[in-house]
């Protein structure tokens, strides 16, 4: 076996060494349930963020070595997907993939659990448009 085939196993092995469980719940937080994650799924899905700097103008201050940590590993997970950008060769696109596109209805529960128990959350109250997304009121 040569060098990089055994980084390769090495890799997976401590994927699965991180599994905690196989239960659903636990196997979804081993993916998303750090600070950050959902907060990049949220500015794909409902803000219509692609790039890296559009993530890095969010609120909540998420620094580049994260984010850049962060759409990594939602790339490894097929959550989401990185395209060069047509109109600037030195940029990418990041997307959801229809894997990312399916945590839209936990996103939405989210947002409505958030601001019926959260008061805080209520000083930039989202709204649900027609299409789906959401904006700040």
């Amino acid at each position: 076996m040569n060098r990089i085939g055994k980084i390769k196993h090495n890799v997976s092995m401590t994927k699965d060494q991180n599994k905690r469980s196989s239960c659903p719940v636990s196997c979804a937080l081993d993916i998303l349930g750090d600070k950050w994650t959902l907060l990049v799924i949220r500015d794909i899905l409902f803000k219509d963020k692609q790039h890296f700097r559009d993530f890095l103008a969010s609120p909540e201050k998420i620094a580049s070595n994260i984010l850049s940590d962060r759409l990594k590993k939602l790339e490894e997970c097929n959550i989401i997907s990185r395209q060069r950008d047509p109109l600037n060769a030195r940029r990418v696109i990041y997307t959801l993939t229809e894997k990312g596109k399916d945590l839209s209805p936990a996103l939405h529960a989210l947002i409505h659990w958030g601001a019926k128990y959260d008061p805080e959350s209520n000083k930039q109250p989202c709204s649900m448009q027609h299409t789906g997304r959401m904006s700040e009121t």
